[in-house]
């Protein structure tokens, strides 16, 4: 009887321990263009600059570590070396040049060394490539519009709403209209708003823009693989903030080719029945 209670508690045991360290190795793994339940860390990046930051990021985190390590132990050396019950005696120092030179320099040289990558990211974020694809998003109350301008061989541009989809998965984050850009590609959006201050944010991409009324803000990304990627308004605009979810389809050059000429017979007929309906 006892046994059979001591195998009891022990697969209890293995199950609590289980439970525990499930969602820790879940926690681990970034989610794919979109958040996973206990993920802790950075979405996967999909973009050269985000696997920049990512890496600038763990980097600080390291450095901040070791900075705090070693001001630990300078607190536990001198609660130690210069307790009552060690010195009875008070030390009667006033300054010591070589300590006060270190702990003004070598500050410095950590500042220089974080800015140097930091520069260095911030002037690819804003560098101003040419384009391959080139959209207008525009934030409104509460929904995003995408516009595909017209280009060199096109028949026309066109221009789609894109509002949260309750029937998609997942939850609050999928759209009835994505924003589709083709792999391997650079794509530039300008990005403005028609009420409020809105932001356009996609953390698998790196990025974050405002979207502000009667300014047009510029970003733009390369992504290196195929897939869905979400995101979201990452500004305080008002009542349904967090219902204007983000989603953009990275495919192959060939299906952008196809979902341009299909997009631009469905959404050009959608703009010329709106445009019918306020000339009526």
């Amino acid at each position: 009887m006892r046994k059979t209670q001591a195998q009891h508690w022990s697969l209890r045991g293995a199950a609590a321990l289980g439970a525990l360290l499930v969602p820790s190795s879940i926690a681990l793994a970034a989610g794919i263009g979109q958040p996973e339940p206990w993920q802790m860390d950075r979405q996967v990046a999909v973009t050269a600059e985000a696997h920049d930051l990512h890496v600038f990021e763990n980097w600080l985190h390291w450095l901040a570590f070791g900075i705090s390590l070693f001001v630990l132990a300078l607190i536990v050396y001198v609660i130690f070396k210069f307790n009552e019950k060690s010195n009875p005696t008070p030390s009667r120092t006033t300054h010591n040049t070589m300590i006060e030179v270190a702990w003004t320099i070598i500050p410095v040289l950590i500042l220089v060394a974080v800015a140097i990558p930091s520069f260095r990211t911030l002037r690819t974020q804003l560098s101003d490539p040419k384009a391959d694809v080139l959209v207008k998003v525009i934030g409104h109350a509460w929904y995003w519009s995408y516009e595909y301008p017209t280009t060199e061989g096109d028949k026309g541009g066109f221009t789609f709403d894109a509002n949260l989809d309750d029937e998609k998965q997942p939850k609050l984050l999928a759209t009835d209209n994505d924003m589709v850009v083709p792999v391997g590609k650079i794509v530039k959006v300008q990005v403005t708003s028609g009420d409020v201050i809105h932001s356009w944010a996609m953390p698998s991409f790196g990025g974050k823009i405002d979207a502000i009324p009667g300014r047009l803000n510029q970003w733009w990304f390369r992504a290196d693989r195929e897939g869905t990627y979400h995101g979201q308004c990452s500004e305080l605009c008002g009542a349904r903030h967090a219902y204007m979810p983000i989603t953009v389809r990275v495919v192959s050059e060939q299906a952008y080719a196809e979902w341009l000429t299909e997009a631009k017979t469905k959404f050009a007929a959608i703009d010329n029945g709106s445009r019918l309906a306020d000339a009526r």
